[in-house]
């Protein structure tokens, strides 16, 4: 990252529920100015107020599928911070459940990919530029598991997902020499507001019978790999699809 004296800048999409809220928060307790990014006005002013005592945030109402509105929320994190440094892509949505492949609609399918892929390459498009003036820094996308591996049921879901770690590949070389990190987190079971809505209890209960750890992962686990992955420490690492599913994978 840049030497220019001041916070670091963060930027968190989805930043009102769920990993991205989790990832907001620990952005701010690490002393980043974060700017707070959702959809949801109220959710987004709620992470903001409950995040103030504890450090420097701004939520702007940012809708991923809206080109328009990706660029002016980038734009209000430089105006209002003078730079960025760090960015995580964090708004997604897993879409209907439950249809194979020929069952799936076409609005769910569009619908899926408009915030999951095209959503991530918006924002991604606007902020490499704001990113690379900074000086370098990092951005990490919240991709899946259904990102390398198939997720039957789930046909947008699991393309979508393996498109934003290709995404990430392809902007990490290009980019690597500005002194620009690219990195995708691919969850597996994480216990969130859309998780639990989409899951019947005994489906829940399966996974955490046979997930070698034995549970879910918590949001906060996932953002600390997040945050983790803008830290300077991790400086040779990019291009990089990092599986957080307990070991299911293994």
């Amino acid at each position: 990252m840049n030497d220019r004296a001041g916070p670091k800048v963060a930027f968190v999409t989805g930043a009102g529920s769920g990993i991205g809220r989790a990832a907001a928060t620990a952005f701010v307790r690490r002393g980043y100015a974060t700017v707070l990014a959702d959809v949801n006005g109220d959710a987004g002013k709620a992470a903001q107020a409950e995040l103030e005592p504890e450090g420097t945030c701004s939520f702007v109402l940012c809708d991923v599928t809206d080109d328009d509105s990706v660029r002016e929320a980038i734009a209000h994190t430089v105006a209002t911070f003078g730079r960025l440094d760090a960015a995580f892509n964090a708004a997604g949505i897993d879409g209907e459940h439950g249809k194979p492949t020929a069952e799936t609609t076409m609005e769910n399918w569009e619908r899926v990919l408009a915030v999951d892929l095209t959503g991530t390459f918006s924002c991604m498009r606007h902020q490499l530029p704001a990113i690379v003036a900074s000086g370098g820094g990092s951005i990490v996308n919240c991709a899946s598991v259904a990102g390398l591996r198939a997720a039957a049921t789930l046909s947008a879901y699991t393309a979508a997902k393996h498109g934003v770690v290709g995404l990430t590949k392809a902007a990490a070389v290009e980019y690597a020499r500005a002194g620009v990190r690219v990195n995708a987190i691919c969850p597996g079971t994480v216990d969130t507001p859309m998780f639990r809505a989409a899951m019947p209890t005994d489906l829940v209960d399966r996974l955490v019978r046979t997930n070698p750890v034995g549970r879910l992962a918590d949001a906060s686990e996932i953002a600390d790999i997040a945050l983790w992955l803008c830290d300077d420490a991790t400086g040779y690492l990019t291009g990089q699809a990092i599986t957080v599913d307990g070991g299911a994978s293994s």
